[in-house]
C-alpha cells in the first residue's frame, strides 16, 4: 500500500510539473505553421462538441429562402470570405497563414452537412484557439441566421446569391491621408 501511495503522490506531482516544463521551456508548438500539440485536436473537438450539445439553438427563426440567401451572401462576403473563401477562388493570404486552416465553407463537404443552428452557434460565439471570431457584437441575430442558412445550403444556392459571392470585390477608396 505504501508503494502505491508513493507512486500516486509522485504521479500527481511529476505530471503537472512535466506539463509546466513542456510549456514554459518553449518546447510547445505555438506558431500557426507548427504541428498541433499532443492531444490538441482531440481535446478541442471534445470540448466544442460537448458545448454544442448543450447550447445549440433549437431552430432557425427565419426561413431558408432566396431573400435570406441573398442577404446572407452579402454578409458572408463582407465578413467571412477573407478567411473561408468564395467559390472558385484560391484561399486568401490570411487564410493561408491560419492554424488550423479555416474550412472553405462554400465548396465541398463540411459545413453544408452542419445544421444551420450549429453554424449559428459558431458564428455568434466563435471558436477559441481556431481564429474563428464571435460575431454576436458585430452582426445582428438576423444577419447571423442568414449566413448560417447560406452556408448550410451552399451546395444548392440560387443564382442571385451565387452572383453576390462571385462578384469582384470593389476596392475601398484610399483616404486622403494615405495618398499623400
Amino acid at each position: 500500500m505504501g508503494k502505491f501511495l508513493l507512486g500516486l503522490i509522485i504521479g500527481l506531482i511529476v505530471i503537472p510539473v512535466g506539463v509546466y516544463m513542456y510549456f514554459s521551456s518553449g518546447t510547445a508548438p505555438v506558431a500557426t505553421s507548427s504541428a498541433p500539440m499532443p492531444f490538441e485536436k482531440m481535446l478541442a473537438g471534445l470540448a466544442l462538441h460537448a458545448r454544442l450539445r448543450k447550447e445549440i439553438p433549437k431552430a432557425s427563426p427565419i426561413p431558408a429562402d432566396e431573400p435570406a440567401f441573398v442577404a446572407g451572401a452579402q454578409v458572408y462576403k463582407d465578413n467571412c470570405a477573407v478567411c473561408h473563401g468564395v467559390p472558385g477562388q484560391p484561399p486568401s493570404a490570411i487564410a493561408q497563414g491560419m492554424f488550423p486552416k479555416p474550412p472553405k465553407l462554400m465548396e465541398g463537404k463540411g459545413v453544408t452537412d452542419d445544421a444551420p443552428e450549429e453554424s449559428y452557434w459558431k458564428i455568434a460565439g466563435g471558436i477559441r484557439m481556431t481564429g474563428m471570431p464571435g460575431f454576436d457584437k458585430a452582426l445582428s441575430s438576423t444577419q447571423m441566421w442568414q449566413v448560417s442558412l447560406l452556408v448550410a445550403n451552399a451546395d444548392k444556392l440560387p443564382k442571385s446569391a451565387k452572383d453576390i459571392l462571385t462578384a469582384a470585390a470593389t476596392p475601398a477608396p484610399m483616404s486622403h491621408e494615405m495618398t499623400k
